[in-house]
């Protein structure tokens, strides 16, 4: 391919200290306001923290790469504190948005460019992940640079782009096995696009390089009865349902999942996203990122129709989606980025105010972030309480209360334990800390009574957390006799 005009690629170019500056600001103000962040670690997050304190190469609900993030940030930063559990989050979304401003200069404009990062930084969902750390979150800049690296493919046909989409796609599946998504895109793109088809030796150092990165987490998952493959199939719901006459319909499942997308990328973005990629006469380019934006979107719509699926779920498509929303916008109809900037933009600054302002201000008397508080206060209490009688460690029976105390109580020398369930482990904290037997001098951490000598147990303190995620969940800690342990059978 002939080298591109110096004109052109300096005009290209034009883009970069802009939108560096823009990105580096958004950031920096990120990192401040998570400095100021008065809610406490979400039960994923804490569970996340928890996974990088045992480094390995699979996990029971999520590939490895999470983990080794928040251990590094946490081990270079020489503290566990919230702040540099989630730091990485708005460094990721920062370097992915310079990523696809990379993406848009070489098949559009630098205005585009320099529109792209501003729209990426403010999206909805940037703003969510910049302030709780999460996979798509992680995912989020290897994910953009395979769809860099693909374009570059296409443009050079040189081995060295073959290898780098390779390495992204199988960091982004390292990070959340959605970025599997990104192959059936290219797939498309392939087969619409003549030139995507890049070639069969390209494609195998593609495929050579990313099975060499996402190998250790293959043998993992073959060494642990596909346990994490396993649990992506639980959560998709129907297809280990059970149920012989096959997956319900839920057509209103399907209709919020959409609705729920023009809050997760923001309406006007979103709006354009769905027109431009529906349009038949595209530039080649722009037809790529249509053929990778769509599938994550028109499976899990399809998912939520049969089961259900959460917002986040389709955050794949929007890597090539925004981009595309961003140059549709820019051709045809330019006043509306500003107005799209200004919904997001004003999302993008009052999500991590409400952390900063957290308990105020309350709806109902319970405060509007009550999800992110109380957690640590309760474990506080919990570990109050196993001093106060003497308690060695602590059983509880629920996964929200098991992860802040595994995190809170980090360096109270006390032992956490989770259900040895009868039917197998539900969660990583049962697989990997199950009670023993016999348990030693324990607190009893539940949700209901415990039935021993055919009675229900008194408890031996009652737990109160007013105005917050555990409000109106009773708590109480039992010290139970020898003999006695709450049952762990598939009912509990």
């Amino acid at each position: 391919m002939a080298p591109e005009p110096e004109r052109q690629k300096s005009e290209r170019q034009r883009w970069f200290g802009p939108a560096l500056a823009l990105v580096a600001a958004v950031t920096a103000a990120r990192l401040l306001a998570l400095i100021w962040n008065r809610t406490d670690l979400f039960v994923d997050e804490s569970q996340y923290w928890l996974w990088g304190q045992n480094l390995d190469f699979g996990y029971y609900s999520k590939p490895p790469l999470i983990a080794w993030v928040i251990r590094a940030a946490t081990t270079l930063a020489g503290s566990d504190a919230p702040f540099w559990v989630r730091m990485p989050g708005a460094l990721f979304h920062g370097a992915t948005a310079l990523i696809l401003a990379a993406l848009v200069a070489r098949i559009g404009s630098a205005r585009a460019a320099i529109w792209t990062a501003a729209a990426y930084v403010t999206t909805p969902f940037t703003a969510v992940g910049s302030l709780l750390i999460s996979t798509d979150t992680i995912m989020a800049p290897a994910y953009a640079a395979a769809i860099w690296g693909w374009l570059r493919l296409a443009q050079t046909g040189a081995a060295r782009h073959a290898v780098l989409t390779g390495v992204a796609v199988g960091l982004a599946c390292m990070a959340k096995y959605a970025g599997a998504y990104f192959f059936l895109g290219a797939a498309l793109s392939a087969l619409v696009l003549p030139r995507y088809r890049v070639g069969w030796w390209s494609l195998a150092l593609l495929l050579a390089s990313f099975l060499a990165v996402l190998a250790p987490n293959i043998v993992w998952n073959q060494t642990h009865q596909l346990q994490t493959v396993a649990h992506t199939l639980d959560n998709i719901g129907w297809v280990r349902g059970g149920a012989s006459a096959g997956p319900a319909l839920h057509p209103g499942h399907a209709l919020r999942f959409v609705l729920d997308q023009f809050a997760v990328l923001g309406p006007v973005l979103f709006a354009a996203l769905l027109v431009a990629a529906t349009r038949r006469r595209l530039p080649a380019d722009w037809r790529m990122l249509a053929l990778l934006a769509l599938p994550p979107l028109l499976i899990v719509t399809g998912q939520a129709f049969l089961s259900r699926a959460y917002a986040n779920w389709a955050l794949a498509a929007y890597f090539a989606g925004l981009p595309l929303a961003v140059l549709w916008l820019t051709d045809r109809m330019p006043r509306l980025l500003p107005v799209s900037l200004a919904i997001n933009g004003a999302v993008a600054v009052l999500l991590p105010l409400l952390t900063i302002l957290a308990p105020w201000p309350g709806i109902g008397g319970a405060p509007l972030m009550k999800r992110y508080l109380g957690r640590a206060e309760l474990s506080r209490a919990i570990l109050a309480a196993a001093d106060q009688f003497g308690a060695a460690s602590v059983y509880a029976s629920d996964r929200d209360i098991l992860a802040d105390l595994f995190y809170t109580g980090r360096g109270s020398g006390l032992t956490f334990y989770a259900p040895r369930r009868h039917e197998g482990p539900r969660n990583y904290y049962e697989e990997m800390f199950p009670l023993p037997d016999p348990p030693g001098p324990t607190l009893y951490v539940l949700t209901s009574p415990p039935i021993c000598g055919g009675a229900a147990a008194e408890p031996v303190q009652t737990f109160t957390v007013a105005r917050t995620a555990n409000a109106s969940q009773p708590v109480a800690a039992y010290l139970l006799p020898d003999g006695c342990t709450p049952d762990m059978g598939p009912d509990r």
